[in-house]
């Protein structure tokens, strides 16, 4: 019998290779059981989130199809519809004129006033997209800017006045159902361009919308520096657009409503790089997607072909896009002649 201090026994060479075969067992079962939980955690919690998200809409998801297009679909279906050049059917002049109350159309017509001097353009934010830098400052002249966005019901008038198309959302050249306060998208940058110069103004340059937006401290999102959610329409949060007078809390330092969320807005300015940029001249060549044979008529791809025209920027976010890109400072692009459920607009006017 071996004491408390006998020398323990040396393993023979077979129970060293049992024993190292036990222990190797034993990690790879860890191994396997933590990648075993922490998927069904990073499941669990892709779950909640999901959850979260479908009782946040404002929708019946079984009607998904109807709300949410794949990627160029607004595009083609826009394409299509600019074939019919005029309004075929939609409202008389008393009709359209008797949509709103004279106050309301007051309100909706209105202007404010953005005083001449320094704005601060772009960021130089690591994280910031590479079309947004450098900040610099320009000097811009007084202006004037719609407070709101441009409305349906005032694209009505527009349309009554001129015989322009509608946009292709309303049915029959109608205004969709409780949508007579909300932005009008489905419009181009064309049809943006045409209706401020029917009303007797012009688009905004993006650095007259972003001085607007921003006022004069450099501040991120038209109410300050932070993230706030409850001020803004964006990341599906709402599910569509909203009436252009609902966000009060969210008015940029001037009072203009919805510079941030709700459509992204088209502005008269081209897409090009800033002074004192060093991201490469490629981003800002207009391309198109052309399908492309690949050799086999059961496989194409898309190659994308520059265009002799030029992207036109859009500003401040949408309802669908990522809350960062409501930034003030952020830059969004396409062609004039794109039109998509998020995008809208809004007029601007030399100062007197």
């Amino acid at each position: 019998m071996k004491g408390p201090n006998s020398p323990a026994r040396e393993l023979t060479p077979e129970e060293r290779e049992r024993k190292r075969r036990y222990l190797g067992a034993t990690v790879i079962t860890c191994i396997a059981l933590a990648m075993v939980f922490g998927t069904f955690h990073v499941v669990k919690l892709g779950s909640n989130r999901m959850d979260d998200m479908r009782s946040r809409a404002t929708y019946d998801l079984n009607e998904e199809e109807l709300h949410i297009r794949a990627a160029g679909e607004d595009i083609a279906r826009h394409q299509a519809h600019e074939a019919m050049q005029t309004a075929t059917q939609t409202y008389g002049i008393e009709e359209v004129n008797g949509l709103l109350s004279s106050k309301d159309w007051v309100d909706l017509n209105t202007q404010i006033e953005i005083p001449s001097g320094l704005a601060i353009i772009g960021t130089n934010l690591d994280r910031a997209d590479v079309q947004n830098k450098p900040e610099h400052k320009v000097t811009l002249k007084r202006f004037y800017i719609d407070k709101y966005l441009t409305t349906n019901a005032q694209y009505a008038q527009f349309i009554v006045a001129t015989k322009h198309r509608p946009p292709l959302d309303w049915k029959q050249g109608k205004i969709p159902e409780q949508k007579l306060l909300h932005p009008v998208t489905m419009v181009s940058w064309n049809d943006a361009k045409a209706y401020c110069e029917w009303a007797g103004k012009r688009l905004p340059t993006e650095m007259e919308w972003e001085k607007a937006a921003r006022g004069e401290d450099g501040r991120r999102w038209p109410w300050g520096d932070k993230m706030d959610p409850t001020r803004l329409n964006t990341y599906y949060n709402v599910g569509s657009t909203n009436q252009v007078r609902q966000y009060a809390k969210g008015v940029s330092p001037y009072g203009v409503y919805d510079m941030a969320g709700n459509v992204s807005q088209w502005t008269a300015s081209d897409f090009s790089a800033y002074e004192g940029s060093k991201i490469s001249p490629e981003i800002f060549k207009a391309k198109v997607a052309v399908e492309a044979s690949t050799g086999s008529s059961q496989m194409k791809v898309a190659d994308f072909v520059p265009v002799d025209i030029n992207y036109k920027v859009r500003r401040g976010g949408s309802w669908k896009s990522d809350p960062f890109s409501t930034s003030t400072f952020h830059r969004d692009f396409s062609l004039p002649h794109y039109a998509s459920d998020f995008f809208g607009f809004r007029c601007a006017k030399d100062g007197e």
